[in-house]
């Protein structure tokens, strides 16, 4: 008991009044952030986000040890005071996360914006500089949230665009002008593949959490001189990644060496991450240990009545934000599909409906239309689902649905069907390992086809957004991926979508 007492201080000198107010406060908060407790609950509770989760625990270890060893306080009895910047994060990001509901609906950005403003909750009770001092491990926690899919999107894109243009610039320069951005972009046998993975972006993510955690254990602040460091880390992993593609498709490319360069695409990832992360150290020795900041005035110059109502205002703008919430409207799906599907002659269809929860998930994300058909043609068979829309948040990535009909993805690369026609072709088996199937998807608008979901994505940031069909297949057994039989499918296919979005966007 003497620890605790001694740790937290919690009711030592506390008044009723004041706890009572405190306790509305954090009340209010969270009413305000309830909505976000059922994508945490299931970020920090499945399997398929088991990386982040053991981040987190890690994290949390390392700060529970930091706190013992720094001796915090936090006297959650005492009155908050007006602190400039954590009230700043606080008014900031709840303002933030209400606007992200209301327009966005990416619930990582809103989780990332309710544990800042959870912080700068935090340090309204915490001396400045132990706030300070804190911040790292704040972004630490935050860093646990699945970026990945959103980075690798809207980060790995450009950056996966101008690796391969400076990878086809410097291999132009040394004399080899025959390897164009689409062979780098679509190197055949996966080895080099610049997609999203392969962009440098999980490196990224890796080493943000990397250079957050040294630069709190060695007890660097997060001023104007770290920053530069960052920036200096960032290009490092940059190169680094620019130099394995490079290597990679000098070596399997240009050469002709496959094989070497599928023995060197791992160790030289490997490689290039650690000489970053170990540029970084030495680099924050450079910044300096964290020193002694001024304090704002002292919490005893607040008279207690000033001090109740600043609490009882923060109590009131927390349950009015609340009050204020509106998440996204939905957009159910329109029904029948924009124009009638006109199937040839030889592919042999019998719609299959979604079921009830198929429907309430593609509803919720603004999809038009979504058939799904079981087919013959030839020797093929299997089923395949159409979704029409005119936003990303209605398509996905299709991996994820076959392993949560309890499918394995066994492998998943790109074919090019025809050079404006890529598809991404995937290999599946069931849990037995018995059973394996082959599958295809990609996207279609009137202008192009692609099987890159970032490309997708930012489609939408045109000023008019087009609308693209998602075409999923699952073929009843394996497909020979390249066999002409198969090809003639998919460009059949391709021809019923052009046709289809042709009656639909007139």
């Amino acid at each position: 008991m003497t620890t605790i007492e001694t740790k937290f201080e919690i009711f030592k000198g506390s008044n009723t009044l004041q706890i009572a107010l405190n306790l509305l406060i954090w009340l209010a908060w969270g009413w305000l952030y309830w909505p976000l407790a059922e994508y945490l609950q299931i970020i920090f509770t499945r399997q398929d986000f088991r990386t982040n989760q053991i981040l987190l625990v890690g994290i949390v270890i390392l700060i529970v040890i930091q706190i013992k060893q720094q001796g915090w306080h936090l006297r959650l009895n005492r009155s908050p005071s007006p602190a400039f910047y954590p009230l700043v994060l606080v008014l900031g990001g709840s303002a933030g996360f209400l606007l992200t509901e209301r327009f966005l609906d990416v619930h990582t950005l809103a989780a990332s914006l309710f544990g800042l403003a959870t912080y700068g909750l935090i340090g309204l009770w915490l001396a400045p500089e132990r706030w300070r001092q804190g911040l790292p491990a704040a972004l630490l926690l935050i860093g646990t949230l699945p970026f990945g899919a959103h980075l690798q999107t809207f980060v790995g894109y450009p950056m996966r665009i101008a690796t391969a243009a400076i990878v086809r610039d410097g291999l132009a320069a040394a004399g080899v002008g025959s390897v164009g951005i689409d062979t780098i972009l679509v190197f055949e046998n996966g080895v080099a593949h610049v997609d999203l993975p392969c962009s440098g972006v999980q490196s990224l993510w890796t080493g943000a959490l990397f250079l957050l955690a040294a630069s709190w254990i060695e007890r660097r602040p997060l001023n104007v001189r770290w920053v530069m460091v960052a920036a200096v880390y960032v290009i490092l992993l940059f190169i680094a990644n620019l130099t394995r593609v490079g290597v990679l498709i000098t070596v399997g490319e240009v050469w002709g060496w496959r094989l070497l360069a599928e023995m060197l695409h791992v160790p030289l990832g490997v490689l290039g991450f650690a000489g970053a992360c170990a540029a970084a150290v030495l680099l924050l020795r450079w910044v300096g240990e964290s020193r002694a900041a001024e304090h704002t005035a002292t919490r005893s110059s607040q008279k207690p009545k000033q001090r109740h109502l600043f609490s009882l205002g923060l109590m009131i703008t927390f349950a009015v934000m609340a009050l204020l919430y509106a998440p996204r409207p939905q957009i159910g799906l329109a029904g029948d599909s924009p124009a009638a599907w006109r199937f040839p002659a030889g592919l042999e269809v019998e719609p299959l409906p979604l079921k009830p929860d198929e429907q309430e998930w593609l509803t919720r994300d603004g999809a038009e239309a979504a058939d799904r058909y079981r087919f013959t043609w030839g020797e093929y068979s299997g089923s395949m689902i159409l979704i029409t829309s005119r936003t990303w948040r209605a398509h996905h990535r299709p991996e994820r649905c076959f392993e949560v009909y309890g499918l394995s993805l066994d492998s998943s690369q790109t074919f090019l069907v025809s050079p404006t026609q890529p598809i991404r072709q995937v290999a599946l088996s069931d849990d037995s390992g018995q059973r394996h199937l082959s599958a295809a998807y990609w996207f279609q608008s009137a202008e192009q086809t692609t099987d890159d979901y970032a490309t997708r994505i930012w489609a939408d940031l045109a000023p008019q957004r087009q609308r693209w069909v998602l075409v999923s297949v699952v073929f009843d057994e394996t497909v020979e991926g390249e066999g002409e039989d198969v090809g003639a499918f998919y460009r059949m296919l391709e021809e019923v979508i052009n046709s289809y979005l042709l009656i639909a966007n007139n």
